[in-house]
């Protein structure tokens, strides 16, 4: 099974969702489920970029960007918790969360005639991280914009 075991207990996997069978849960140790949200994960990053640095954050992401396909790899897992460690403390917090967006994008690379795949992610880290917009325009700038407009915002980004 396609799931990610947090440190605290809790874990990641895909289940069904308004659309396909790629939707990312957390189930958490008291077995209640959720779908994480953009505009949460966003602010935790934003918060852990004051903390870390942006640029950090980012470069790390890119990482786990360039490692992600189509298929689930637990490699990519493994290389995840090993990039998660050198955030001390929040270890944890930096490991979920980036485990949420590798789901992420495996799971837009997997969507049916997807034309923009996990671009759409690293476009969201992009403008949170390198342009630094508030965590509430990344998770929703993407509403209703058709596939050229967002596929030239990320050629315009480099990717």
């Amino acid at each position: 099974m396609q799931e990610i075991n947090l440190l605290d207990g809790s874990y990641l996997y895909y289940g069904r969702g308004s659309f396909d069978d790629w939707c990312v849960y957390e189930m958490n140790q008291l077995g209640s489920k959720k779908a994480p949200r953009d505009i949460d994960y966003f602010n935790e990053l934003y918060d852990y970029a004051k903390e870390f640095g942006y640029d950090t954050l980012y470069n790390d992401f890119v990482m786990i960007y360039d490692m992600t396909t189509k298929k689930f790899d637990f490699n990519v897992v493994e290389r995840i918790k090993n990039i998660s460690d050198k955030y001390g403390s929040f270890n944890q917090q930096i490991f979920r969360v980036f485990s949420i967006l590798y789901m992420g994008m495996v799971a837009e690379e997997n969507k049916r005639n997807t034309r923009l795949g996990k671009r759409i992610k690293r476009l969201g880290m992009y403008f949170l991280l390198v342009e630094r917009k508030n965590p509430e325009y990344c998770a929703h700038f993407m509403r209703g914009k058709k596939w050229p407009e967002i596929d030239r915002l990320c050629l315009e980004g480099g990717f």
